[in-house]
C-alpha cells in the first residue's frame, strides 16, 4: 500500500487536483476506527495514476546445479518423458505454459565454484566434478549450450550467472566472448567447434553470487569484490558492450554486513554496473501463521532500505546512473535447511531442498507477488527460487510431475499481471503483530494493460478466521465486465499437494462481483489469495 505522501505527491505530479480528498487520503484504518465500523476495506483505483511499466523480467525463476533441479528436472535423458536432447518434455510444456521470463543459471551457491569449460565440448570428455557447495557429483553433461537450448525450448531469456568466487574476471570475459561474439576470436572459434555457428547474445549477467556470505566458496569483504565485480564488468563490456551487469548486493536483513556491504560494493563498482542483486528467503519456524502471511512487508523493507543505499552511492558520485534491482532469489524456505537437506554426500542428482508447500506458504507467495508489483519502479528482475524439485513450485518423479501450492499465485502474475502497475490506495483494518507496524489484513495490488484494456486486482487477505469485505471504488472509469475471477483457500493452512493428491489445494472460481455506480462491492474468505480481472 502507498503512503499518504507519496499518494499526494504522485497526484500533484499529475494534476489530480480534482479528486476528493476526503475518502482517497484518509488514514489506513484500524479495525476499531468507528468511521469504518462495518470493516469494510477499501481499495481506490484509477487507471491514470501508475507506478511503473511491469518489466518483462519481474517473474523470472532460478535453476542451480543443486539436487534435483537440473539432473532428473529439467534433464533426464534416460527417461521414458525426455526428448531426443534429454530436457524432459512435460516440464518444457510446463514452463512453457506458464511463460517464465527469464531463468537465472547455474547457481547459486554451486556457481562459485564452477569452471565453465567443463560443462561444453564433447561429453564423453566432460570431467566428474565434486561440487564443494553442497557435496554432490556434477557429471557436466548439462552445461552452458544445453542450458541455451533447454532456454530456447522453453522460451525464456538466459540469465547467466559467473564465478567470481574461484574464477577470474578473464574466465568471466571468455565466457561472454564464447556466447556473444560471431567468430574470429580463440573463444567463439571453441564455441563454433563445438556445433554452434550462431552467437547467443546473452545480455543479463550476474557478476558472481553472495559474496558477502562466509559460507560461499570464494568470500570476500566488500571492497574486494567491489573491485573484483568491477575488474570484471569493464573486461566483458571489452568483450560485448551492451551486456546488463548485475552486482552482489547482501544476501539478506539477518547479514552483520547487511546494507553496509552494498555500500561498500558501489563505491567501487557503481559506474560499471547495472543493477544490484538482492536475496530472501522466508521462514515459519515459530509457526506463528498470522506474522508469516505479513513478512511481505518485511520484503516492502528491504527493498526500499536497498534503494536508499543505491541512492546515497549515486549521490556521492554525482553520477546521471540510477540503479535497478534485480531480486534474484526469493522464496519461502525453511523445512529442508540442514543435514541431508543440504548435503549430498557426493552422490549424483541427491534428493536436496526439496521443500513441500503448504497453503499459508502459497498465501505468503501471493503477498510477495504483490510486494514485487508494488516496487516495480526499480526492480527490473526478479527470479522465484527454484523452478523445478529444488524449493520450487514444480515437482517430478520418474513418472510425471505435480504442481506446488505455490505454483498459482506464481502462475496468475506471469498471466494476468500486464502492463501498468497502479498507484492503488488501500483502507483496511489492521492487527497487531509483535516486531512490525500495523498489519492490514488486506493486501491489495492492481494493473492495467494499455493493450487491452484489462485491470487485474490482486488480493491477499490475512485475516485467517473470517472473510472480508472490500469495496473497490473506480476513480477514473467503471470496468464493463469480469473476465476471470479464482481464488486460492482452504480450510486447513497446513494442506499440501503431492503426487498422491496433486490437487489437494489448487484454485477455485471465485463468484464474479458486479460494479455499479463506480463501485464494485465483493467478499473474499478468510486465508485466501484472489484474483480479479475486468475487462474495460
Amino acid at each position: 500500500m502507498i503512503s499518504r505522501r507519496r499518494f499526494l505527491q504522485n497526484a500533484s505530479t499529475l494534476g489530480l487536483g480534482f479528486l476528493s480528498a476526503k475518502p482517497l487520503f484518509g488514514r489506513l484504518l484500524s479495525a476499531e476506527s468507528p468511521a469504518n465500523a462495518d470493516q469494510t476495506a477499501r481499495i481506490f483505483l484509477d487507471s491514470r495514476r501508475t507506478i511503473a511499466v511491469v518489466d518483462g523480467y519481474l517473474f523470472g525463476s532460478f535453476l542451480e546445479h543443486l539436487g534435483r533441479a537440473i539432473y532428473q528436472g529439467i534433464y533426464d535423458p534416460g527417461s521414458k518423458l525426455s526428448d531426443s536432447n534429454g530436457f524432459r518434455k512435460d516440464v518444457v510444456d510446463e514452463i512453457r505454459k506458464l511463460g517464465v521470463p527469464i531463468v537465472r543459471y547455474p547457481g547459486g551457491n554451486f556457481v562459485s565454484g564452477y569452471n565453465w569449460l567443463d560443462g561444453v565440448g564433447p561429453k564423453q570428455e566432460r570431467p566428474l566434478v565434486l561440487d564443494k557447495a553442497w557435496n554432490s557429483m556434477n557429471s557436466n553433461q548439462f552445461g552452458t549450450n544445453e542450458f541455451i537450448a533447454w532456454s530456447k525450448a522453453v522460451g525464456t531469456t538466459p540469465l547467466m550467472g559467473l564465478n567470481l568466487g574461484t574464477g577470474t574476471s578473464e574466465q568471466a570475459a571468455a565466457l561472454v566472448e564464447y556466447c556473444n561474439v560471431d567468430k574470429g576470436t580463440k573463444w567463439s572459434d571453441l564455441r563454433r567447434k563445438h556445433g554452434f555457428a550462431q552467437p547467443y547474445n546473452v545480455k543479463h549477467w550476474c557478476l558472481g553470487n553472495e559474496m558477502d556470505g562466509p559460507w560461499q566458496i570464494g568470500h570476500m569483504t566488500a571492497p574486494e569484490y567491489g573491485l573484483k565485480a568491477q575488474d570484471a564488468a569493464r573486461q566483458m563490456r571489452a568483450v560485448d558492450h551492451s551486456v546488463e551487469l548485475v552486482a552482489c548486493g547482501s544476501s539478506g536483513p539477518q547479514m552483520p554486513t547487511y546494507l553496509e556491504w552494498d555500500r561498500q560494493v558501489l563505491e567501487q563498482c557503481y559506474e560499471y554496473v547495472d543493477g544490484l542483486s538482492l536475496h530472501r528467503y522466508f521462514e515459519n519456524t515459530g509457526d506463528n501463521s498470522s506474522k508469516f502471511v505479513a513478512l511481505n512487508l518485511t520484503m516492502d523493507r528491504q527493498i526500499g532500505e536497498t534503494l536508499a543505499v543505491c541512492d546515497l552511492v549515486r549521490g556521492h558520485k554525482r553520477s546521471p546512473k540510477k540503479l535497478w534491482l534485480s531480486f534474484d532469489e526469493w522464496n519461502v524456505w525453511y523445512r529442508q535447511r540442514s543435514g541431508d537437506a543440504v548435503d549430498g554426500h557426493r552422490q549424483e542428482a541427491p534428493h536436496l531442498l526439496e521443500e513441500i508447500y503448504n497453503l499459508e506458504d502459497a498465501l505468503l507467495v501471493g503477498g510477495l507477488i504483490n510486494t514485487l508489483l508494488r516496487n516495480a519502479d526499480r526492480v527490473r528482475i526478479a527470479c522465484l527460487a527454484q523452478l523445478v524439485n529444488v524449493i520450487a513450485p514444480i515437482m517430478t518423479n520418474e513418472n510425471g510431475l505435480f504442481r506446488q501450492t505455490i505454483y498459482y499465485p506464481y502462475s496468475w502474475a506471469l498471466q494476468y499481471a500486464r502492463g501498468r502497475v497502479l498507484n492503488v490506495l488501500v483502507e483496511s483494518p489492521t492487527y497487531e503483530v509483535k516486531d512490525m507496524d500495523a498489519v492490514p489484513y488486506v493486501d491489495a495490488v492492481a494493473t492495467m494493460n494499455p493493450a487491452d484494456g484489462k485491470t487485474s486486482l490482486f488480493l491477499l487477505n490475512r485475516d485467517l478466521a473470517k472473510a472480508r469485505e472490500i469495496e473497490v471504488v473506480w476513480e477514473d472509469k467503471s470496468p464493463s465486465s469480469v473476465v476471470a475471477a479464482q481464488v486460492l483457500t482452504g480450510d486447513d493452512l497446513k494442506a499440501v499437494n503431492g503426487f498422491d493428491a496433486p490437487r489437494r489445494v489448487e484454485p477455485r472460481v471465485f463468484d464474479k462481483p458486479t460494479t455499479a455506480n463506480g463501485r464494485t462491492r465483493l467478499e473474499v474468505p478468510a486465508r485466501s489469495y484472489t484474483m480479479i480481472q475486468w475487462a474495460s
